[in-house]
């Protein structure tokens, strides 16, 4: 069939992949052809959540904003949400964005595509536990991230108060899920409640008056990485006074406690639900086929059922080379798909006929930060097959690089650099932690 006029691929969605595909397409074939739907007006690399839940990294300042970036790499931003995705009419029907005052900014719009690329991430999933939904914050996307840092910031002067009039009074915060986000959660959070006493907390001990608790329904944290690192990590947790509680399922959450499928009760003041993922559950309504936590099943292609649809990153269900098991939620994976998925879009714009390529993943292995000083990893040896366990100041330098590689992908090296030097020098003139 004849084309007549640019083809047109949406990318839905501006986290590390569809970013950073959207960027190099933009960059080879302009913005009639590249078009990036997000409803978030600026990018942070998920991965780095926790630290802006924590205070340590502050979103206005540390954001990259996507029409920016369109501008800089010639792709067309869209600034919306998805309300429906027309797959007979190849049309990504966008819901009306909203002020703050609620004045409407932009009305409901058509988007028309000829090739759609869903890289919409995912969300937290409370596993239908009671009570999850209303009284824990999930940290899956900035607005959750910032939603817990000013409630932590509440509570924390509240905590200060309370301190000068009741000597034993202890802020209690909950980390539901051992997983990466929840340990550098923990980690982050210790780090950054000892720098907030110096704003004016002067009545808490960070240490002594503020209780960390992570808990973990499997038999040790990071359960899907290595042993040696699961060891480590904890030991490091634990040597930051944060309590460590393993083989615990907790079954309900209540304002202001924890209950676990034994009925123990676990007081909280503040409460984070790090313990699974879910696809956006729109996707369930695409007439494509999805799993059992809404993910898009996708071929070793990234291909859907539908011809003019692909998937990846959190939202795809991809098998994992030859074997039975899918690929994990992460974001190199995401990294890799974005690079794997270019070649093959850059043959729809030109109209070339598609090459039946699959993807491979290359694991190089995995880092998690513990703090501002340390991390721990498992490096893949690409040459010799064997991996090579890493801590302390070199695993957390590494873990650092990996920010930066992600800009890199996007922004180039020129940019990266002068980008990674004025956050190096405003970090002289800005608080450890944002506290307003």
């Amino acid at each position: 069939m004849m084309q007549t006029g640019p083809h047109k691929v949406v990318i839905v969605g501006g986290g590390a992949g569809g970013l950073e595909l959207a960027a190099k397409l933009g960059k080879k074939f302009g913005p009639q052809h590249v078009f990036l739907v997000d409803r978030a007006g600026d990018h942070i690399w998920k991965p780095s959540l926790h630290e802006v839940a924590a205070g340590t990294l502050d979103i206005h300042r540390e954001g990259l904003s996507y029409f920016m970036l369109a501008k800089d790499k010639g792709f067309t931003f869209i600034f919306g949400e998805v309300a429906h995705v027309d797959r007979d009419g190849r049309l990504v029907q966008l819901k009306p964005v909203f002020s703050d005052q609620d004045i409407e900014i932009f009305p409901a719009r058509n988007l028309h595509y000829d090739t759609l690329v869903l890289a919409v991430g995912s969300k937290s999933n409370f596993f239908g536990t009671p009570g999850a939904a209303e009284h824990a914050i999930a940290l899956d996307s900035t607005q959750e991230a910032e939603r817990f840092r000013l409630r932590l910031l509440h509570q924390l002067v509240t905590a200060n108060q309370k301190k000068t009039e009741h000597a034993d009074y202890v802020l209690k915060i909950g980390i539901v899920g051992g997983g990466a986000t929840g340990v550098e959660l923990a980690a982050e959070l210790r780090e950054a409640c000892a720098d907030a006493v110096f704003y004016g907390l002067n009545s808490l001990d960070p240490q002594r008056d503020i209780q960390i608790t992570l808990l973990e329904g499997a038999d040790r944290i990071l359960s899907a990485l290595p042993e040696k690192m699961s060891v480590a990590a904890q030991q490091l947790l634990i040597d930051r006074g944060i309590q460590v509680k393993t083989s615990v399922r907790v079954a309900r959450v209540e304002p202001d406690a924890l209950y676990d499928a034994n009925g123990a009760r676990y007081p909280i003041d503040l409460c984070v639900w790090a313990a699974g993922i879910e696809a956006p559950i729109f996707l369930k309504q695409l007439r494509l086929q999805t799993n059992r936590i809404n993910q898009l099943v996708v071929d070793r292609g990234l291909r859907t059922e539908d011809p003019a649809v692909f998937a990846l990153g959190d939202c795809a269900q991809v098998p994992w080379d030859n074997t039975t098991q899918f690929l994990p939620a992460r974001a190199q994976i995401a990294h890799q798909q974005a690079s794997f998925l270019l070649p093959e879009m850059a043959r729809r714009i030109q109209g070339q006929q598609s090459e039946n390529r699959n993807f491979r993943f290359r694991d190089y292995g995995s880092l998690v930060s513990v703090g501002h000083s340390r991390g721990v990893g498992s490096l893949m040896g690409v040459l010799s097959g064997k991996s090579w366990f890493v801590e302390g100041l070199l695993a957390r330098m590494m873990y650092m690089s990996l920010h930066l590689m992600h800009h890199f992908a996007i922004l180039g090296f020129a940019r990266t650099a002068a980008l990674a030097l004025g956050r190096i020098l405003m970090k002289r003139g800005a608080p450890r932690v944002k506290l307003h």
